[in-house]
């Protein structure tokens, strides 16, 4: 995405029309707008601005997906009690069919052992919880397979 579409975006999330944040900003409505079709960039003292206008950090600004901040508020919005409803398995298998196949096909407990003595590693080591130790594996495995290892 580009950064006129982040500054679009933003723009727009934040209930701000053109006119308003160029007047807080000191600057035409039509700066705003060259901005937001890439046709002129902002500076970096107006970048900075911005993000604090939009509640947003500089790279938040740059990289900024409206999908991304609307899930992300929702996730954040939603209740507990509402999470431990959520089949959380069915909801990924819709989009990763892999998750509901694996069960007839790899020995599960082969690799149960192996993870629940991480786990214990990890609670022992570090005095997590059972669902911290579970999301800290998580996140590790994650950034496996991320490369970032």
């Amino acid at each position: 995405m580009s950064l006129g579409n982040s500054l679009f975006n933003a723009q727009k999330k934040s209930g701000l029309s053109q006119e308003e944040v160029a007047e807080k900003l000191g600057v035409s409505r039509q700066t705003i707008s060259k901005w937001e079709l890439d046709e002129t960039l902002p500076d970096i003292r107006q970048s900075k601005r911005l993000s604090v206008l939009y509640h947003l950090t500089l790279d938040e600004l740059v990289d900024f997906d409206i999908e991304v901040k609307e899930i992300e508020a929702i996730i954040q919005k939603t209740s507990e009690e509402t999470q431990q409803k959520i089949n959380w398995t069915q909801m990924w298998a819709s989009k990763y069919p892999i998750l509901t196949q694996y069960q007839q096909q790899v020995k599960i407990e082969e690799y149960t052992n192996g993870l629940t003595q991480m786990l214990d590693q990890l609670k022992a080591d570090y005095g997590y919880s059972q669902q911290d130790a579970f999301l800290v594996l998580k996140d590790i495995l994650a950034k496996i397979w991320n490369g970032q290892n």
